[in-house]
């Protein structure tokens, strides 16, 4: 997969299917026909976590080895699944591994069932210096720093936290273009006005549901364990609270420290 053969810009699942098939993205398993989506590449946990005292960044010159050797505080097997308990970090090292071609870089971000659940999740890599950025023509192992804010979470050896897109180039667009965007195609609707400033910010729709007359949810403070892979199946008010207008004050929500809220946007 020559970077100069691809144009600038997040590659697609094509461009993801040849480097699977070129050896760009290998694993210690398969990589599962499940995994590829439209533009971007599940990761999977593999065996080896360990809990470890505080986030960390190798740094250049540095792995996540020689970080673990001095923040680690034990391993865990995950291979028969184990607990990530809420308040603790962890960092786990994935199945898949990375021989990027000189101008092609990977950036990730949590899945969104992910972050529906409040696990904060990000990419590690040797000699990183930032989170969820994996620098141009790198190779080598990756790894998740993973800590569950609200709820215990069972996970296990393939799990799926988060994703990875493979990119040429710098991909962000300018604001010029996603006002020109917005103006000719509209990228969002629902809102009077689209505030368009490095990205478009997204307002809080507190407006109840026709149907369940429902604001949002809060997540219970004393909820049991979930098993990240069987999420869907758990009883909801088991470890969510619904939001409703009788939850408002003067119309606005009061959003209470240390506590997690589920809530819609206006635009769609």
């Amino acid at each position: 997969m020559p970077a100069d053969d691809l144009e600038n810009g997040i590659l697609s699942v094509q461009h993801l299917e040849q480097a699977i098939a070129g050896g760009v993205i290998a694993a210690d398993q398969p990589i599962e026909p499940g995994q590829l989506q439209p533009a971007s590449l599940d990761l999977r946990l593999g065996r080896e976590a360990w809990r470890v005292q505080a986030s960390f960044l190798p740094g250049k010159n540095l792995t996540v080895a020689d970080k673990l050797a001095k923040f680690g505080m034990h391993k865990i097997d995950l291979s028969d699944g184990a607990v990530l308990e809420r308040g603790c970090v962890y960092i786990v090292k994935l199945m898949e591994n990375l021989r990027l071609p000189a101008g092609v870089s990977a950036m990730a971000n949590p899945k969104s069932s992910t972050g529906r659940l409040d696990i904060f999740t990000r990419l590690i890599t040797d000699g990183a210096v930032e989170f969820e950025s994996v620098a141009d023509g790198y190779t080598g192992a990756l790894y998740a720093e993973i800590s569950p804010r609200t709820f215990s979470v069972l996970v296990r050896a393939g799990s799926r936290l988060s994703q990875l897109r493979l990119r040429r180039g710098t991909s962000a667009p300018s604001d010029l273009l996603m006002q020109s965007l917005q103006s000719t195609v509209g990228l969002v609707h629902g809102a009077e006005r689209t505030d368009i400033r490095d990205g478009i910010a997204l307002s809080v729709n507190l407006e109840p549901d026709e149907k369940s007359g429902m604001i949002g949810w809060r997540a219970r403070k004393h909820a049991g364990l979930i098993d990240i892979d069987a999420a869907s199946s758990q009883p909801v008010d088991a470890f969510w609270e619904r939001v409703t207008p009788s939850d408002l004050t003067l119309g606005g929500l009061v959003l209470n420290p240390d506590e997690f809220y589920i809530l819609a946007s206006r635009e769609f």
